[in-house]
C-alpha cells in the first residue's frame, strides 16, 4: 500500500475524482432496485472494499486503526453516511448532470470552510479557478433544473457539505488515517438502506453493479481521496474534484443517452479549464520550489 501513499496527493485526488464520476452511470443502470436497495448493495460493498483495505494495511493492528482515528473518524464516518444517502436519492430522482453540478459546489464549502477553521490563504491563481469553475457551474445549473426534480436537487447539496467536512478533518489532523471513518460511513449507510428497504433481495444484474459501485467506483475513489488529501489544501482539493461534475455527465451520455445541453457543454468546458489551470499553479510551486531549493 505503500505505493498509493506515495503517489502526490493531487494526483490522488483526481484519481478518486475519475473513480467517482461512474457513480450516476452505474445508479441509473440498476434495473428494479429501489433507491433504498441500491444503497444497501452498494454501501455494503463498498464497506467490506475499505475493511480489506485496513486489513492488508494494518493486519494485527486493525482494531488500533479505528481507536487511533478517534473521535475525529467517528464524526467524519457518521456525517459522510449522510452525504452517501444524498448522493444515492438525489442520483435516483434527478439527472446525472444536475447532481454532479451540485457537487461541484463542494469547492465553495471547501474554501470558506479552510479558510475559516484552518487559516488556509487562497492564491490568486486557486481564487481565479474557484470563479471560473462557479461560473461554469451556475452556468450550467441555472439552465438545467426544473422544479420537479427539486427533492433530489435539494438532497444532492447533502454530498458537498459531508464531503467538505471530510477534507476539513482531515486536514485538522493530518497524522489520523481517515480510511476507518470510511468504512463508518459505508456501515452507517448500510444500515440506513436495510432499514428504508422493504425487501433486500435484487436481481444478480442489481447485485454485480452494486459490487461496482461499492469496490470500483466509491471504495477506489475515496480511499485514493482519503490519502490524497491529507497533503493537499482544502481549496485545491475542491478544484480538482470539479472533474468529476465533467466526467460524470459524460459517461451519462455516452452510456445511457442522458444528452447534456448546449450550457452543459459550455459549462462543463470552464470547469475544465479551471481544473486545468489548478494543475498548472501546482506544477509551477513545484517547479518554484526545486529552484528556490
Amino acid at each position: 500500500m505503500n505505493v498509493i501513499k506515495n503517489i502526490p496527493g493531487p494526483i490522488l485526488v483526481f484519481m478518486g475524482a475519475c473513480s467517482l464520476s461512474f457513480g450516476g452511470l452505474i445508479v441509473k443502470s440498476f434495473e428494479g432496485s429501489t433507491l433504498w436497495q441500491i444503497l444497501f448493495w452498494r454501501s455494503l460493498f463498498f464497506s467490506l472494499t475499505v475493511l480489506t483495505f485496513l486489513i492488508i494495511t494494518y493486519k494485527k493492528k486493525l482494531f488500533n486503526a479505528f481507536y487511533d482515528s478517534g473521535l475525529p473518524g467517528l464524526f467524519g464516518g457518521i456525517i459522510l453516511s449522510f452525504g452517501f444517502c444524498g448522493y444515492v436519492f438525489a442520483m435516483y430522482n434527478t439527472t446525472v448532470a444536475n447532481t454532479n453540478f451540485i457537487i461541484s459546489t463542494q469547492i465553495l464549502f471547501l474554501a470558506v470552510f479552510g479558510y475559516l477553521f484552518l487559516k488556509e490563504k487562497i492564491s490568486p491563481i486557486t481564487l481565479a479557478s474557484i470563479i471560473l469553475a462557479m461560473t461554469g457551474v451556475l452556468l450550467m445549473v441555472g439552465n438545467s433544473l426544473s422544479p420537479g426534480e427539486m427533492s433530489g436537487n435539494l438532497a444532492a447539496f447533502s454530498m458537498p457539505i459531508t464531503f467538505a467536512i471530510l477534507i476539513i478533518i482531515i486536514r485538522k489532523f493530518p497524522h489520523v488515517d481517515m480510511v476507518p471513518a470510511q468504512f463508518i460511513a459505508g456501515v452507517s449507510s448500510c444500515i440506513i438502506g436495510f432499514l428504508l428497504s422493504e425487501k433486500l433481495i435484487v436481481s444478480s444484474h442489481d447485485i454485480m453493479l452494486g459490487f461496482t459501485a461499492g469496490f470500483f467506483q466509491v471504495g477506489f475513489g475515496f480511499i485514493f481521496i482519503t490519502i490524497g488529501a491529507r497533503s493537499t489544501p482544502s481549496a485545491m482539493v475542491g478544484v480538482i474534484m470539479l472533474s468529476e461534475s465533467v466526467l460524470g455527465p459524460l459517461w451519462a451520455f455516452l452510456f445511457v443517452g442522458e444528452r447534456p445541453s448546449l450550457f452543459t457543454l459550455i459549462g462543463g468546458g470552464i470547469i475544465l479549464f479551471a481544473v486545468l489551470l489548478q494543475f498548472y499553479a501546482l506544477l509551477f510551486s513545484d517547479k518554484k520550489e526545486k529552484i528556490t531549493s
